[in-house]
């Protein structure tokens, strides 16, 4: 489980379930607290609070359910621990003996992550009273009857350790995690959350008992219950299982102290170096600034985003126009107690970092003389609120975003600070960049003696319930449809049509919360012979299309895009994508914002000439990073052609050379000669809108935009490779990287791809409950992340089986050596009946949450109009997938399967003395 926050119908009556209709559910165990913008808060009588975010729209339901205990809360010799105990969860309980199993089974994606508040297990199903009452059951269940026992701690621990190893990995991650050990000298908030490598091997059980015991109960906890949902029902469920959970004796050792670490003002600033092998230098300033919920924090988001904002924000104006810096960012952290404001520079090897260093501090020092403008501040606003407003219309995300707010102090803190941030004044931010960026409030120079020191006194944060005793928020959104994503209803309300070029457009109107729309536009370019010699031309040809157009610069994109309250991505190669997801009242502006990126770029020289710098830097990145590293090898090792032709996968000098190489003149020639859309273009959008106005608005825009160059797809042919084993050392590197292929002729459409298909999930898909999964990960604790697949062509005869696996690299030799075992064993063995028979469950299940996205149906819809199919082919496939025993899928693995034809690149420190 990751540390980074990282995802059918029930009655119609939900969208008229207001707050006093729920209300009136409550019986004497639960009782309604309040109600916000459609968000209800119960509390059960043993201290469980409950939210319910009812969705009609959304076939999935999200259960979400938050502990308020994470590394802030751990003791000497504890580090890690509210981290490890996450993982040691997913080992069940005894009446849910594989919970990684059973969310499969049922489609599920899940997930558990900890940061400094807390402790979240988050899972999204298929909606449904079965399901619901499922994960409501385990979660009651496993908040007090986990089985934490020795002998699974032995092997998740080394699990725990390679995540800890690829954290090591990271110089930035490493940089930023000392920059905030050294900005707090007492408080929690200065340890990382992975914890100390001696702590996590270390550490007893009966800690971790002890831990679990304290802080794993009803009344230290916050249930999330969000999507397609029956409120009343939820409740009752939630009554039932957690209710029969008693309160803890809150006494001795199961008192749950307040946090009363406060570090002192600073009082002086302070510095740290890192020096790890890597090939990009960075600088990073920390201050320490208020709590998420002080009145000031609002302010103080929209400073981060006017300073660190690329490319509008002053440092990128001064560090990344002056080619001192490649990269740049600032921001503040979200937390319950006094927080940190980090700035970051990123810069290549070589750059004089004193010379950052100032640069960085003169451009905040530069805010007492130049102060921000209206334009500034608004913009920032804009940018922020936009991210709030796609978080509060997807009832997915804002479930998970309660829970980070929940642990900063109350989740209403999420309105009241959309609030207050729409209210900032250019007052607001001056005031706050005096009183917090202040030279003996950082952390990153050097120590400078002062006589009388100007220093930062850091608010506590504020007493929550008379700051929101009587917030209400506004009115609720808007709510969509039920509507079941089945194919043939897709297919019933599909609308197709051509563009006069002969764009095709797929059209799926339906209501959906806040009035969403997703769109996908695929253009595709050229042929062999005019793309042949291009090199990196298509590709960076993409990349400036949003860097200025002949009616926009490139922040005035930004702006228009932010304004609007929308997404919008463009970009690609000899195949152009443009994603977008907006509300129904801005779809049309933003497809003017659309046409406008690609069809009117203008290539500004300077904006090469960053992009190109910015580029190296990446490059320059890649090659220090096992994945990459190895994913290269691999790419390398089954190139076919040669460097001319657009495939070829070129090593990394030549990719720094072909970047370095490409000239303004080249990209405005591709443009002209091959941009235009015709029939390699594919247009799709899912959601709330008018689709006679929608067509209307596509064929004004983009039906004369024709291509000079018509495409014409490139064949590939199947060739057989020579299985080698590769390698690539990589010098102090804690975590090293596995990728394996193998590739055979067959398509999509051959008779035996469907049981490869599930083959491939039994093999490495689902949640973490795969043959190569339970292996490598549970069994032996060899990796952090195990998985493979096959996958097929939809156009050639091409197919391929991938495997990936992250590992420490004194583990090698054992995890080839598994691995192998494991994939030699699915041939000469074979899968068992149940064992299809569950996995199949889960698999078509996972095919059908992806039909419940409507980012992801749209580019379904996309890839069908090029590949001229419609649901109803996805219907046959499941189809076939339903039909499958045992024997057949066995019997199509062990035709074109062969383990040793597998090619596996590695990619780490395996120097003998790596792991001292």
């Amino acid at each position: 489980m990751p540390r980074a926050l990282i995802h059918y119908v029930l009655v119609a009556i939900a969208l008229t379930l207001g707050a006093s209709t729920l209300a009136a559910a409550q019986t004497d165990r639960i009782r309604h607290i309040t109600t916000v913008e459609g968000i209800s808060e119960y509390r059960l009588d043993n201290g469980l609070r409950v939210l319910l975010m009812p969705d009609p729209s959304r076939p999935t339901a999200t259960i979400n359910i938050t502990y308020f205990v994470g590394s802030k809360h751990e003791s000497y010799g504890e580090t890690g621990m509210a981290h490890l105990l996450e993982h040691m969860l997913f080992y069940g309980t005894p009446d849910h003996q594989d919970i990684k199993a059973e969310i499969s089974e049922r489609g599920g994606s899940a997930n558990g992550t900890t940061w400094y508040e807390r402790t979240n297990y988050f899972q999204t199903l298929p909606a449904g009273e079965e399901n619901l009452e499922w994960a409501i059951r385990m979660e009651a269940d496993r908040m007090v009857n986990s089985v934490v026992d020795g002998d699974d701690l032995a092997s998740e621990m080394t699990v725990v350790r390679n995540e800890f190893e690829m954290g090591e990995t990271n110089p930035i991650g490493v940089l930023m995690q000392r920059v905030m050990a050294t900005a707090y000298l007492w408080h929690g908030y200065g340890r990382s959350t992975i914890g100390a490598r001696s702590d996590i091997e270390s550490v007893p059980i009966e800690r971790l008992h002890s831990f679990y015991r304290r802080y794993y109960q009803p009344d230290n906890a916050v249930l999330i219950l969000s999507g397609n949902i029956d409120p009343e029902r939820s409740l009752a469920l939630v009554e039932e299982y957690f209710g029969a959970i008693e309160a803890p004796e809150r006494s001795g050792d199961m008192l749950l102290w307040p946090t009363y670490t406060r570090d002192p003002v600073q009082d002086g600033e302070r510095s740290i170096t890192v020096r790890r092998s890597g090939t990009v230098r960075a600088l990073m300033s920390a201050f320490h600034i208020p709590a998420a919920a002080h009145e000031d924090f609002a302010a103080v988001e929209v400073l981060a985003h006017l300073l660190g904002d690329m490319p509008s924000g002053r440092l990128y104006d001064q560090l990344v126009d002056s080619e001192l810096a490649t990269r740049v960012a600032a921001f503040s952290l979200r937390l319950r107690e006094p927080s940190l404001l980090l700035l970051f520079a990123q810069t290549r090897d070589g750059q004089d970092l004193d010379e950052v260093e100032t640069a960085m501090l003169d451009t905040l020092d530069g805010l007492a003389e130049e102060p921000p403008t209206e334009e500034e501040v608004r913009r920032a606003i804009n940018a922020l609120t936009r991210n709030m407003e796609m978080t509060l219309n997807d009832s997915g995300r804002v479930g998970i975003q309660l829970s980070e707010w929940a642990a900063a102090g109350d989740w209403r803190l999420m309105f009241l600070h959309r609030d207050r941030l729409e209210q900032v004044t250019v007052d607001d931010v001056v005031r706050v960049a005096d009183r917090y960026l202040r030279s003996n409030n950082r952390t990153v120079g050097r120590f400078y003696p002062e006589n009388r020191p100007a220093r930062a006194d850091i608010p506590e944060a504020p007493d929550l319930q008379p700051l929101l005793a009587d917030y209400t928020g506004r009115e609720d959104r808007v709510a969509g449809e039920a509507f079941v994503p089945s194919p043939e209803n897709i297919e019933q309300r599909l609308i197709r049509f051509e563009l006069a070029n002969g764009a095709q457009v797929a059209l799926l109107p339906k209501q959906t919360r806040g009035q969403r729309v997703f769109g996908r536009i695929t253009m595709r370019t050229g042929n062999l012979e005019s793309l042949r010699g291009q090199g990196q031309v298509p590709s960076m040809t993409g990349s400036m299309l949003g860097r200025g157009t002949e009616n926009l610069s490139r922040q005035e994109i930004r702006d228009s895009i932010d304004e609007l309250q929308s997404s919008l991505s463009v970009g690609g190669g000899a195949t152009v994508g443009a994603s977008l997801e907006t509300q129904r009242e801005q779809l049309l502006p933003l497809l003017e914002v659309a046409e406008e990126m690609l069809m009117r770029p203008v290539f500004p020289e300077d904006e090469l000439a960053e992009l190109k710098r910015q580029q190296l830097n990446g490059l320059d990145q890649q090659r220090d990073d096992p994945g990459a590293v190895a994913g290269r090898l691999l790419g390398r090792h089954f190139n076919t052609v040669d460097p001319a032709h657009p495939d070829y996968v070129a090593d990394w000098d030549e990719q720094a050379a072909r970047i370095e190489g490409v000239e303004r003149d080249q990209l405005v020639d591709f443009h002209r000669s091959h941009y235009g859309f015709g029939p390699g273009t594919t247009i799709s959008f899912v959601g709330d809108f008018d689709p006679e106005e929608l067509r209307a608005a596509l064929e004004s825009r983009f039906g004369g935009w024709t291509a000079q160059t018509p495409f014409e797809r490139i064949d590939r042919e199947h060739e057989p490779i020579v299985p080698m084993a590769l390698s690539a050392q990589l010098d102090d590197k804690a975590n090293a990287v596995l990728v394996g292929r193998t590739t055979f002729p067959l398509d999509d459409e051959h008779p035996d791809y469907p049981a490869l298909s599930l083959a491939g999930h039994l093999i490495g898909g689902g949640f973490l409950s795969s043959r190569l999964a339970t292996r490598i990960r549970d069994q032996e604790g060899l990796s952090y992340g195990v998985g493979a697949g096959f996958g097929a062509s939809s156009l050639d005869e091409i197919a391929s089986f991938q495997s990936y696996a992250m590992f420490a690299p004194e583990n090698r030799e054992r995890l080839v050596e598994v691995m192998f075992e494991e994939l030699d064993r699915v041939v000469s063995d074979g899968f068992e009946s149940d064992e299809v028979e569950t996995g199949r469950r889960g698999y078509l299940q996972q095919r059908e949450l992806q039909r419940s996205n409507d980012a992801s149906l749209a580019g379904m819809l996309n890839s069908n109009l090029y590949l001229d199919r419609d649901m109803f082919h996805q219907a046959r496939f499941e189809q076939a997938l339903e039909q499958l025993s045992a024997d057949e899928v066995n019997a199509a693995v062990r035709r074109h399967f062969d383990p040793e034809r597998i090619t596996t690149a590695v990619a780490g420190d395996f120097t003998e003395d790596a792991s001292d």
